[in-house]
């Protein structure tokens, strides 16, 4: 008993004290700090023991080593219940430990008879059990409630501004890019995207089937990756785009396009480690990376990757760590952003033909592409407009 004890409170203490500071949400520190209680009920029962099983000095040690065997069952429980669905780790070890032990140890507790020395035992048993209910609405409500029931709200657009005629004939417009956080719940953007497309003048979205649209200019508008978008901020930058011999373009070109995408992670349920910016890779060492790994999209021409972690470290025991990989995918007029998770020692399976495979997996993490608003301006009009500036 002694030390089934002391084996119960190591991992609750080491999960407690990790959640308590360092838990991401209040709701969670709150739930860590509710775990460390009981790892120190554990280490009062395993005191107890030694005494209920010997010269019994403490009228009550019985009742305390019953409330640590009830603690540790619904601990083992716990992490059964929690980890359903997931991968078979060491916790999962522990946990099916913990209910065998708890069980066979409360069997033998109940017919020593160890509450007794209680005045009222049912009143307190009941008290016991409110109280336990009252700490797992409270872990369900932190760890499961709270966390859906806020979603984030990020606007995305672009936005044309002035247009001027460079010396040598070229046309140069001014595209302003930008992102905001008008939920509220904090992300990390992962990525960022713009396309700037030259095609015909129709109220539809471009459509990346449609070889109308010819590809101007593209790349990334939020730096560096992997920055926070608290909510209320915002991030934007200006481009210039050139347009080489516009007076040839006319009849090519009814209007230009721009549109933006940004590439997200719900900064409440994960933590990015600072390593994610310096990660990106390319040229020689991504190409023997891929030949390696296998399974990364056709056309990817750089990536980023990095570990991330749970919200707390009572889901990164139940769940394990994950691996996030970001793909840059060069696709003619429509090169385009792929991001995967998946468990850190898993080859990276992308599945073109059914690309919301991971759905569940990005649902957990709300990791999503968040298309923005398309901008369209007509293309004879830039071109008085700079013709009106030289």
């Amino acid at each position: 008993m002694f030390f089934g004890f002391l084996a119960t409170t190591y991992p609750l203490f080491q999960i407690g004290i990790s959640d308590s500071g360092n838990a991401l949400t209040y709701g969670g520190r709150i739930a860590g700090v509710t775990v460390l209680v009981a790892s120190l009920v554990e280490l009062a029962a395993a005191g107890a023991a030694i005494d209920y099983w010997g010269k019994r000095r403490w009228r009550y040690s019985g009742v305390v080593v019953l409330a640590g065997v009830v603690l540790a069952l619904l601990c083992g429980i716990t992490l059964l219940l929690l980890q359903i669905g997931e991968r078979f780790t060491g916790y999962t070890v522990i946990g099916i430990a913990l209910c065998v032990w708890s069980v066979a140890a409360l069997a033998g507790l109940i017919k020593l008879r160890a509450w007794k020395g209680l005045r009222n035992p049912k009143t307190i048993a009941i008290g016991v059990i409110i109280s336990t209910l009252l700490a797992g609405a409270n872990l369900a409500y932190s760890q499961i409630y709270l966390p859906y029931v806020r979603t984030p709200l990020i606007q995305s657009g672009a936005e044309f501004k002035e247009s001027s005629m460079k010396e040598g004939g070229s046309l140069l417009v001014t595209v302003r890019l930008y992102v905001k956080n008008s939920g509220q719940v904090p992300v990390y953007i992962l990525d960022s995207k713009y396309w700037i497309h030259g095609g015909p003048a129709n109220t539809r979205p471009p459509d990346k089937a449609d070889a109308a649209f010819k590809l101007i200019y593209d790349g990334a508008f939020v730096t560096p990756v992997g920055s926070v978008l608290n909510p209320g901020e915002e991030a934007a930058q200006d481009i210039v785009i050139e347009i080489k011999d516009p007076e040839k373009l006319k009849h090519t070109y009814e209007a230009i396009r721009a549109q933006t995408e940004v590439y997200v992670i719900r900064k409440d349920r994960t933590k990015m480690p600072a390593s994610y910016e310096r990660s990106g890779t390319g040229g020689k060492k991504l190409a023997e990376e891929a030949k390696k790994e296998h399974g990364y999209p056709v056309g990817t021409n750089y990536r980023y990757r990095s570990e991330i972690s749970n919200s707390s470290e009572i889901l990164n025991v139940t769940r394990g760590r994950q691996r996030i990989t970001v793909f840059r995918v060069n696709s003619g007029d429509w090169p385009s952003v792929v991001m995967d998770i998946s468990p850190p020692e898993d080859r990276i399976v992308f599945d073109p033909l059914n690309p919301y495979a991971k759905d569940d997996m990005n649902d957990r993490y709300d990791l999503s592409a968040v298309r923005g608003s398309t901008m369209q301006t007509p293309y004879l009009e830039l071109l008085e407009k700079a013709s009106s500036t030289e």
